[in-house]
């Protein structure tokens, strides 16, 4: 059976820093590329990340390029999100995708909570 397991997410202050992690199985995790998604409360779920099936290219949302670090390792069949310089607007469930683009075979995680606040 087909999981996303999302971990990691917590209450830090601004400028703080926060690793999530998200460990997939019941599926080829080194031919799905990656991305994270988030949603902060009554807003919709926007994208912030993506990585590639063999790790090569890597893709941010403007609002957290230079802060933010996507990286998988496939022989664990996990994805991280590194966040740095965290901003109360980065307050928002994170969610891990992972997409085929050969079969449009598309997975979520059930997601984990991150807030910045002081």
């Amino acid at each position: 059976q087909v999981q996303l397991v999302e971990s990691g997410g917590g209450l830090v202050q601004p400028g703080g820093s926060l690793r999530i992690s998200c460990t997939a199985s019941g599926f080829t995790f080194s031919m799905y590329a990656m991305r994270w998604y988030r949603q902060a409360p009554g807003q919709a779920r926007d994208w912030v990340a993506g990585i590639t099936t063999d790790a090569r290219i890597t893709k941010y949302a403007d609002s957290v390029k230079g802060r933010f670090t996507i990286s998988r390792d496939n022989a664990k069949n996990t994805v991280y999100l590194q966040m740095n310089s965290l901003k109360p607007e980065d307050t928002a469930v994170y969610y891990c995708n992972a997409y085929n683009s050969w079969t449009s075979n598309q997975y979520w995680g059930q997601g984990t909570q991150v807030v910045v606040s002081s």
